[in-house]
């Protein structure tokens, strides 16, 4: 197995929009002057395939995980025993300091890079090994469109063999505010306390931030 290197993980840390020529997936470009920014936005990167929770409930990308939210988004795969599993501890630990807000003004997403093994029954049983909370949803779905869904948002090498091998995968997060048309990413295996005043940067509307995210 390939190690991630420190390139691979820093490789989408720009704080900007869906902007660079890495987020051009030509299938989802929609004509231009046709439609709204937002709407553009959401067809070129968001297509709308139906999704498995790990609950057993279908949900579908756009309008039921990303629209009118704040969310997070990361790819991983139930038996990676390279950099999935720091990360989605991380992940945890970045739940925990949400706190209340998961579920309810912040929502994350992670989506298995394996959806021909890792079933409704196994994204449950790695769910509850791992401790996910409110507010946190692990997904499956068609392998073809789980491959469309991880190019449009990014999570992708120009390098076709390195972008084949599944254990060399981008071990990235990616972060947004939809209504706002807010997005960036940053490394999994960040701090976990960067991670969340990371997420919280997309909250334009918070009123009352939690004292930790007042920390330089």
């Amino acid at each position: 197995m390939h190690q991630t290197s420190r390139r691979d993980l820093l490789g989408l840390t720009a704080a900007i929009p869906f902007a660079g020529k890495a987020f051009k997936p030509r299938a989802f470009r929609a004509p231009t002057g046709e439609l709204s920014p937002r709407e553009e936005i959401r067809d070129r990167y968001f297509p709308n395939f139906a999704l498995k929770t790990h609950e057993g409930k279908t949900v579908h990308f756009y309008d039921d995980l990303v629209k009118n939210k704040i969310v997070t988004i990361n790819f991983f795969y139930a038996k990676c025993d390279k950099i999935c599993p720091l990360v989605m501890a991380n992940l945890v630990k970045v739940h925990k300091l949400l706190g209340k807000m998961m579920g309810s003004e912040i929502f994350m997403n992670s989506i298995t890079l394996q959806p021909k093994v890792d079933t409704v029954d196994a994204l449950k049983s790695y769910a509850e090994m791992m401790g996910v909370g409110q507010g946190w949803t692990l997904l499956t779905g068609e392998p073809t469109e789980i491959d469309v869904l991880r190019r449009s948002l990014g999570f992708s090498y120009p390098n076709p063999v390195q972008d084949k091998d599944i254990t060399n995968h981008i071990g990235n997060i990616r972060y947004g505010n939809e209504p706002l048309m807010l997005w960036a990413a940053c490394p999994g295996m960040a701090h976990p306390l960067w991670i969340a005043k990371t997420v919280l940067w997309v909250d334009r509307s918070m009123a009352h931030p939690p004292e930790w995210a007042k920390e330089s």
